[in-house]
C-alpha cells in the first residue's frame, strides 16, 4: 500500500522525510495561525474603536441640547469682521488691558489670519515684560469667552537679566464669524 518511492527509501531517509514534512506542516500551521490571530486582533481593535465611537456619539446625543444652545449663543454673540482694521482694534484692546496691570508691551505687530468654515481671524503679535502676578491677570482678562480672543502661540520665559520678571511672546487672535455661515 505504500508508494514505491517511499519503499525505496532507507530508514534514515524516511526519518528525514518525516522531519521535513513535519517542519513544513508546522510552518504552514504557524503562518495560518499568525494570520488568524492577526485578523482576530484587527477585528478586536475595530470593535473597540467602534464602541468608543458609539459611546462618543451617545454622549453627543445626550448633550445635544447643550451643544445646540452653545451654537446658538456663538451665532448670536460672535462678532463679524467688518474690515481688516479690526486687527488694530485688537492691538489697542491688548495695550489697554496690559496698561491696566502694568504689563509692558513691546514689538507689537498686526495681521490677518486664516479663514475657516467656523471663523475668520485677525491677530496681534506682542512681547511682554512684567512680574508674574500682573501677567496672570493680563492673560485672564484678555481671554474671556465672550471676547472670542484666543492665544494661538505662547512662549513664556524668565527674564535673564531680572529673575523677578517674566518675558512673554504671544500671537493673539480674535475669531470673527465666518464670511459664509453654515446652518
Amino acid at each position: 500500500m505504500m508508494p514505491a518511492w517511499y519503499q525505496r527509501m532507507n530508514p534514515r531517509e524516511r526519518v528525514l522525510a518525516w522531519v521535513a514534512a513535519g517542519t513544513v506542516f508546522a510552518l504552514l500551521n504557524f503562518f495560518i495561525l499568525d494570520w488568524v490571530f492577526g485578523a482576530l486582533a484587527r477585528a478586536q481593535k475595530q470593535i473597540s474603536t467602534r464602541r468608543a465611537t458609539l459611546a462618543e456619539q451617545a454622549l453627543y446625543v445626550k448633550e445635544r441640547d447643550l451643544w445646540t444652545k452653545r451654537d446658538e449663543w456663538i451665532h448670536q454673540h460672535q462678532p463679524t469682521l467688518k474690515n481688516p482694521a479690526e486687527a488694530s482694534a485688537l492691538l489697542d484692546q491688548l495695550k489697554e488691558i496690559a496698561g491696566k496691570y502694568n504689563v509692558l508691551v513691546e514689538n507689537p505687530a498686526i495681521g490677518s489670519g486664516e479663514a475657516t468654515p467656523y471663523h475668520q481671524t485677525v491677530y496681534a503679535s506682542i512681547e511682554t515684560k512684567s512680574p508674574w502676578p500682573p501677567l496672570v491677570h493680563f492673560l485672564y482678562d484678555v481671554q474671556r469667552p465672550d471676547a472670542f480672543i484666543v492665544f494661538e502661540n505662547v512662549n513664556l520665559a524668565i527674564d535673564g537679566s531680572d529673575p523677578t520678571m517674566m518675558r512673554g511672546k504671544f500671537k493673539i487672535a480674535r475669531w470673527f464669524a465666518p464670511a459664509q455661515r453654515t446652518k
